[in-house]
């Protein structure tokens, strides 16, 4: 499939680096558009990206705006990028990351959005494998890398274009999607939002965004969510774990020594069929059963349903083997908020080893603040607990919080916890006292994940 972009030959991308933005310029790039672009970290991604022809700069200088026709750049880029004030000083259009995205998916008629405050990549990856043993040859575009397509994106030759969502400033308002899955609304990015009612409202236009003729999949569980029905004249089709007027339920659910998932599905109050999972943790379940809801939408075969769900072994940093340390076995996970971290500590209980260390960094000044009482509660679940310094991103720490506030209160509770600012410490005193069979998580949305790399024997 060729994609005519009309003028734009020459695209510059401010924030290059992000998981969506490298995505994106792989596609640009593979549709023949000469891309460029700047970034603060030069990590695994950037060298993939340069060593495909992509010309990316370290740092932000304006003087990296040649000639583009467009520039691209992420939420997180400001009005005082020096980058971003050239572009416009020099007349050239610019466009936020979303509604960039929102332009490609308008180029297919089976556009598949996959949204929820939770298990967006886990789902849409879920949804892709499915589509890939079906046949069907969809472009997909997911918040990690992917096993199956090497990577976080893979071009497809057909109108399915699977696609994660992001809540996050309302950049999925941009899309046009055919068909949606929404999986929960819950409680984040209060830094852009201000409150939950927001929340509900951002998800409320998103689900108004479904055509007639489309397709909606809604989580039955989630209150908020089953709510977004009254949205749209689209198909409904719900899935749940504990809400029996789901048109989808999973029954007689097991675990293997992995907790690995195996249950039967059932449609109507009828057996459907029978699903093992790869990817530990009641929450999959979950996630697997609004892929089987929205691949049944679409006609899909039980079998690739079956073989794909079968195969997929996770994506990049959810509950991912990286190594063994003194005999404990390490995992890392981008888990940020705290109804994931519950998600995946429950997970890990399913587990057998013998001592649990979490090595947690929260992300955003903002949300550790908003939630400080929440991450205390869902940390206490792991037997050794050692915050690092807040990944800060896009913000500055204007409420004076800090990651000891949430050691105090684990500590007041009489949980094992420290705060070790520094990976090199942290990976220091892990090698002194993990032992044999322990499990071991990183975990946070930052790169928090090179504590693990850096005490992985080799």
């Amino acid at each position: 499939m060729k994609f005519d972009f009309g003028t734009v030959n020459k695209v510059h991308m401010i924030g290059i680096g992000g998981v969506s933005m490298s995505g994106i310029a792989k596609i640009l790039h593979y549709f023949e558009v000469q891309v460029t672009g700047s970034t603060n970290e030069n990590n695994k991604t950037i060298q993939d990206l340069i060593k495909s022809g992509i010309s990316v700069g370290i740092g932000h200088n304006k003087n990296l705006i040649k000639d583009p026709d467009l520039v691209i750049y992420t939420a997180a880029i400001n009005d005082t990028n020096e980058e971003l004030i050239e572009a416009k000083r020099l007349n050239i259009p610019c466009m936020e990351r979303g509604a960039f995205l929102g332009e490609l998916t308008k180029r297919y008629s089976e556009t598949i959005c996959i949204s929820g405050t939770h298990g967006k990549t886990t789902t849409t990856s879920m949804v892709s494998i499915c589509f890939l043993e079906a046949g069907l040859e969809p472009t997909i575009q997911v918040g990690a890398n992917l096993k199956q397509i090497n990577g976080n994106y893979y071009i497809g030759n057909s109108q399915y274009f699977i696609i994660e969502a992001c809540e996050y400033v309302e950049a999925f308002l941009h899309f046009y999607p055919k068909s949606e899955i929404i999986l929960n609304v819950d409680n984040d990015h209060l830094d852009y939002f201000k409150t939950f009612d927001n929340v509900k409202l951002a998800f409320e236009k998103f689900a108004k965004l479904t055509p007639k003729d489309g397709k909606l999949v809604l989580n039955a569980d989630d209150t908020e969510c089953l709510k977004l029905a009254n949205c749209t004249e689209a198909q409904i089709m719900t899935y749940g774990l504990k809400n029996s007027n789901a048109n989808f339920i999973a029954k007689n659910i097991s675990y293997d020594d992995n907790g690995f998932a195996e249950f039967d599905v059932y449609f109507e109050n009828k057996y459907y069929m029978t699903v093992k999972l790869s990817v530990p943790g009641e929450h999959n379940v979950s996630n697997a059963l609004a892929c089987i809801a929205l691949c049944h939408m679409y006609g899909l075969s039980k079998e690739s349903m079956i073989n794909g769900l079968k195969k997929f072994t996770g994506a990049n940093r959810r509950f991912e083997y990286i190594g063994k340390c003194n005999g404990a076995t390490i995992y890392d996970d981008y888990g940020h908020h705290p109804t994931e971290i519950l998600a995946t500590s429950k997970a890990m209980k399913m587990k057998k080893y013998n001592e649990s260390w979490v090595i947690f960094q929260s992300h955003t000044y903002s949300r550790t603040f908003n939630l400080l009482d929440e991450f205390v509660e869902v940390l206490s679940a792991f037997d050794n607990i050692i915050l690092s310094d807040i990944y800060a991103a896009r913000e500055e720490n204007i409420y004076n919080v800090s990651p000891q506030e949430i050691v105090d209160k684990l500590l007041k509770m009489g949980k094992n916890a420290l705060y070790i600012g520094k990976y090199e410490d942290i990976a220091k005193y892990l090698k002194q006292h993990i032992k044999e069979n322990d499990l071991v998580l990183t975990m946070g949305a930052g790169p928090v994940v090179e504590v693990a790399e850096m005490i992985v024997e080799k």
